[in-house]
């Protein structure tokens, strides 16, 4: 643990910082699957990979660069983007010049990565190194593993081998391309609360599966395969915004199949049909999302005729994001590998009891707080720290007359005062059956010390329990 004078000096910058928190967010966003390209081709990857900064940090940071450097040249980030490197060849990057949104986060997309034929792997990473334009490095992040596969399969899909199926409550990216050419190529997105084709930005959608034997008002959501022919919802994972009731369909040269039941598969030709409606299928027109009406098919009363524009390629993507703030530390190295927290695993109580964090990339230089208590932390492995439960009382001496839970954040961090925030967060619960009421308390002030004394112990023995937010 940190020596005495310096623990104090870092808890006083957790402090400031819980007060205001100046995290960098680097969000990843990438597809699941990449198609490989054979010969002399190159299949770029699509949707391409996209990075997004926000957060108050990145603000402060380029002021700081800003004031040290004396000029504006320097505080601007740019990086590159490419696979994980093959043993000793080198990997194909592709630079990023990142442009401010209007909601004032910074966004760039590789739009120009593929993976050749030569490439033997059944998976790989994206590896996106981060600069600062003055030459001080950032860091360096991965993506989420993305499998190989060759081409879209044309088989129908067995629940037996789920690789390319797509499950309810997964992330995908949806796009159309007129007459197979790349530069038409449009992406559903939300701007401005409005439902968008573009041609530079895609959103990462999830997609419920729904019972439609329910009211459209209700829509309760079921586990399970996506297969054709079911009731979904589309809700936008950046702005909740949400699309209608969709029936799913499968598209075949152009027709929309009404009686395929087999599940979805990844980078197959799809259509949106809306529930209720009179042939009418989700479509883009240029920028914009409408709706369009199929023409039934006289002859096959199983198919109804589309326009190009309600046909749509759909695929599972993944996000990864990594948190930081560098605001209160004097940081000299790059802030990678940046901890990601996946699960906490609590053991044992009282004095003894000891929490695993479970997750990637964690190293020995790291430390468990809780809020601003440091715990007594040991290194296990890249994906697991172990640390000492602090007893409440380290909040403070109000700890005797708590009567509610307590919660306090999770943060890792690294010896020279670089901190890491999660989603999780840690609650002492208080017994209730211990807890008197006012009455009691009001009736016993001479053994109120002794009353509040064994309340502690109890407390403290019996009851912790996690919450994780997300």
């Amino acid at each position: 643990r940190s020596n005495p004078y310096q623990g104090s000096l870092l808890r006083d910058s957790v402090r400031r910082y819980l007060q205001l928190p100046a995290d960098q967010t680097v969000l990843i966003l990438h597809a699941k699957v990449a198609q490989k390209s054979y010969g002399n081709e190159k299949r770029f990857f699509c949707p391409p990979p996209c990075v997004y900064l926000s957060g108050p940090g990145w603000k402060l940071k380029q002021e700081q660069i800003k004031a040290r450097d004396l000029g504006e040249a320097g505080f601007r980030v740019c990086g590159y983007m490419g696979l994980d490197s093959m043993g000793s060849s080198l990997m194909e990057t592709q630079k990023l010049s990142f442009e401010e949104q209007p909601d004032a986060k910074g966004f760039s997309c590789a739009k120009a990565l593929y993976i050749s034929d030569t490439d033997k792997r059944k998976h790989f990473r994206l590896v996106l190194k981060l600069f600062f334009s003055n030459g001080q490095e950032i860091g360096t992040f991965h993506s989420k593993l993305i499998k190989v596969i060759s081409k879209p399969s044309q088989k129908k899909q067995s629940l037996k081998n789920t690789d390319l199926c797509i499950s309810s409550g997964s992330k995908v990216s949806l796009f159309n391309r007129l007459r197979s050419q790349t530069v038409s190529t449009r992406y559903l997105s939300v701007e401005g609360g409005a439902f968008i084709a573009s041609a530079r930005q895609w959103a990462a959608f999830t997609l419920h599966l729904a019972d439609e034997r329910c009211a459209r008002s209700e829509f309760p959501l079921r586990e399970g395969y996506i297969r054709y022919g079911s009731v979904v919802q589309l809700v936008c994972t950046a702005t909740g915004v949400t699309l209608p009731p969709l029936i799913i369909r499968k598209v075949m040269k152009q027709y929309a199949m009404l009686d395929v039941d087999e599940p979805i598969s990844q980078l197959h030709k799809c259509a949106f049909q809306f529930q209720g409606s009179d042939r009418m299928y989700l479509c883009l027109s240029t920028e914009k999302v409408i709706q369009f009406q199929a023409s039934p098919c006289p002859k096959e009363a199983n198919r109804e005729l589309l326009n190009d524009g309600s046909c749509w390629t759909i695929i599972s993507t993944e996000t990864v994001e990594y948190t930081f703030s560098e605001s209160l530390a004097c940081v000299r190295q790059p802030v990678s590998p940046v901890p990601l927290i996946a699960a906490l695993q609590l053991t044992g109580g009282g004095d003894v009891a000891m929490l695993e964090v479970q997750g990637e990339y964690f190293h020995a230089h790291l430390k468990v707080w809780f809020g601003d208590v440091e715990a007594e932390t040991m290194y296990r492995s890249p994906k697991s720290l172990v640390c000492v439960v602090p007893d409440v009382s380290a909040f403070g001496s109000d700890w005797r007359w708590l009567r509610y839970p307590i919660t306090v954040p999770l943060l890792l961090i690294r010896d020279d005062g670089l901190i890491y925030s999660s989603s999780f967060t840690f609650t002492y619960t208080p017994e209730q059956s211990c807890i008197p009421g006012q009455q009691v308390l009001s009736d016993a002030p001479q053994d109120s010390d002794n009353l509040l004394n064994s309340i502690h112990q109890e407390f403290t023995r019996t009851n912790f329990h996690l919450f994780m937010q997300t």
